[in-house]
């Protein structure tokens, strides 16, 4: 893992624990003039779309709301904001979901949940769906108009399969993570499988032992995270075979460093 690699991994776990006191935002301010006078379900005081994008997403959003019956609207601000006058110009309701993108609070996301998407996705999701889509490496790779867009795209694809307790996706970060908790729960169940008793193959017993490590390591960081949050098998094949082969090196050097030692009994 490279340097650059840890310090965006570190920067997501800060940015994860900021969000756990920030992640809904209360509006202080109302500034009604701010509010264009026609109807739209994207303000852009940031002019962080283009116009094709803009457009793009007024006519998506529209068409979604009449679909669906869900409301998701966009502000995005820097130097201002509409404050309080944006819930009466948009009659925010228990199925709304307003999306505020603003940078100076170090993460670009902030959402406003309507009572009715909680039913559907716990706080947590929302904690998670800021933190993966709104670091500032995040924004920097893709963009502030791409990480809004894909944030919204995030929350209709768990409102169109009924609710989601995760977000979906494996974005890079967490990918590397489960990889390396796949490894090191394999060497610590290779280390405790190699006998300390001659005439046996495996040591059972040590294994049976120090299971709540390895299974944890290897079940739940190494594996669930990748099947609650994606369809893709080729993640948890790496994962199971990253496993099973840190279990044979660490076998392999548990029985050359003690090859020549008298193991107690078991």
């Amino acid at each position: 893992m490279t340097s650059n690699q840890f310090k965006r991994i570190v920067a997501g776990l800060m940015s994860f624990l900021a969000s756990l006191i920030i992640c809904f935002p209360s509006f202080a301010l109302n500034n009604p003039e701010l509010l264009p006078e026609h109807q739209t379900p994207v303000i852009d005081l940031a002019r962080t779309f283009n116009q094709s994008q803009k457009t793009n997403l007024e006519k998506n959003l529209l068409n979604y709301e009449e679909e669906t019956g869900w409301k998701i609207r966009v502000v995005t601000q820097f130097e201002s904001s509409p404050g309080l006058a944006i819930k009466k110009y948009w009659d925010l309701d228990e199925r709304s979901l307003l999306v505020v993108a603003d940078p100076r609070g170090g993460n670009l996301l902030n959402f406003n949940v309507g009572d009715a998407y909680f039913a559907l996705m716990p706080r947590i999701f929302w904690v998670e769906l800021q933190t993966r889509f709104g670091n500032q490496y995040y924004v920097r790779d893709n963009g502030e108009d791409r990480s809004i867009i894909d944030a919204i795209s995030a929350v209709k694809t768990c409102l169109n399969r009924g609710g989601c307790q995760v977000v979906p996706g494996l974005p890079y970060e967490q990918s590397i993570w489960t990889l390396t908790t796949s490894i090191l729960g394999g060497l610590i169940a290779g280390f405790a499988a190699y006998p300390r008793r001659e005439g046996k193959f495996i040591a059972w017993g040590w294994l049976l032992l120090i299971s709540p490590l390895w299974v944890m390591l290897f079940g739940v960081f190494g594996i669930a995270p990748i099947v609650t949050r994606t369809n893709d098998i080729l993640p948890l094949i790496r994962n199971t075979f990253s496993f099973f082969g840190g279990i044979i090196v660490a076998y392999i050097i548990a029985s050359m460093a003690f090859a020549n030692n008298n193991h107690p009994e078991d």
